[in-house]
């Protein structure tokens, strides 16, 4: 037997946020990141549309990058003080993960968090709130999926909480939200959400229906994200829907080594996530395919790229991604980026067998052991080509 669960609604499109006006409650939670959507005026809105539901309203705000527990026990405290029926989330993929985990300390404060990090073993949460993720920006997907990573700043590792229960009961994906974003933040969370798309379609995890979700996120990024780096405003829009695509899609299929990679080496050296993936995936693309060259195949004939066989088609798939990170001025290699070899390989064999452990390695199409693994950064660190 196969699940598949998304949100149970999700609004996209120009001024989505409306709906908030029709919510039904008398309390709403807002979790807020960056000042961008404080300046720019979304949150006083948000607040606005909330007080036609005649409903009150509380910020939280301040969610840094890579939102740590420390973050998320300060919203817990926060939130259990002012009692919401109501968890609204808004901005990129760290303030709706903190928002998320938020929501299950609230909910069950005697819960370790250790305990919750056991994958798909949380108690039921909506006994006290309901959550909204409204995403403004075009990559983590986070408003429709059912994770929450949340980083130890003190070691850098990122540790993913996944979860059913925590997949939003509402997403909004309105596309006027993005339209300020920089190129550079465009670029990352681009090549985070064809990241998605890509180790949802060749997880041993993926169905019919993931695939099909990720496979047309995957045509629709291919079409639309350089030309929304160039700020291009329909393409910002269709990289908007396409990212919830891809989101729905990995959250159901899960996804693979790219991300397990990233997890553990992106806080480490700064690296941005979406960043870190864009680097690591055509590396991991060509590892993969040791064993699951079809799919890859697929998705290169979909791009309608050019290659008489699987191995030429696995090679075509390669040379795009490189290209559309040069496109978008992203480094194709860890060395490339600025991390010196010293640094990077001092620490690799503890974040090699990290990565090993990452949830997300349980259903990459290739199995993988930390030796292997360590082979494959130093790959990606050199930008040479995977030949084991």
């Amino acid at each position: 037997m196969q699940r598949f669960t998304i949100p149970r609604e999700v609004y996209t499109g120009d001024d989505a946020i409306e709906v908030l006006k029709d919510l039904q409650g008398k309390k709403a939670f807002i979790v807020v990141g960056s000042e961008r959507t404080i300046k720019d005026g979304t949150v006083a809105k948000i607040q606005s549309l909330l007080k036609e539901a005649n409903m009150e309203s509380m910020v939280f705000q301040g969610v840094e990058h890579d939102p740590s527990l420390e973050t998320v026990q300060k919203g817990t405290e926060a939130l259990r003080e002012f009692g919401a029926d109501w968890i609204i989330a808004i901005g990129g993929g760290s303030p709706i993960d903190a928002a998320k985990s938020m929501w299950i300390f609230y909910e069950h404060p005697e819960l370790e968090f250790e305990k919750a990090l056991v994958p798909f073993s949380l108690p039921k949460l909506r006994n006290k709130a309901r959550f909204v993720g409204i995403t403004t920006t075009s990559g983590t997907a986070t408003e429709v999926t059912s994770f929450s990573v949340i980083t130890d700043p003190e070691t850098g590792i990122k540790y993913p909480i996944a979860d059913y229960e925590i997949t939003p009961d509402i997403a909004i994906v309105d596309t006027n939200l993005v339209m300020s974003l920089s190129p550079k933040l465009v670029a990352h969370t681009g090549m985070d959400a064809l990241t998605h798309a890509i180790e949802a379609y060749v997880s041993t995890a993926a169905t019919p229906i993931t695939d099909a979700l990720a496979m047309k996120s995957i045509e629709m990024i291919g079409s639309y994200l350089v030309d929304s780096f160039k700020e291009d405003t329909n393409a910002r829009k269709q990289m908007h829907i396409s990212q919830c695509l891809a989101g729905m899609a990995f959250s159901n299929a899960i996804l693979g080594i790219v991300h397990s990679m990233a997890h553990k080496t992106g806080r480490l050296f700064n690296i941005p996530h979406g960043c870190a993936n864009a680097i690591y995936l055509p590396y991991v693309i060509q590892y993969n395919a040791k064993t699951a060259p079809a799919k890859y195949a697929e998705i290169t004939k979909r791009l309608e790229l050019t290659g008489n066989t699987e191995a030429e088609l696995v090679n075509a798939l390669v040379a795009f991604v490189k290209q559309m990170n040069k496109e978008m001025n992203i480094p194709t290699s860890v060395e490339e980026f600025g991390i010196s070899y010293e640094n990077f390989t001092e620490q690799l064999d503890t974040f090699a067998e990290k990565a090993v452990n990452d949830p997300c390695t349980s259903t990459n199409p290739r199995t993988i052991d930390t030796e292997a693994m360590k082979k494959l950064y130093l790959c990606a660190y050199k930008g040479e080509d995977v030949t084991f």
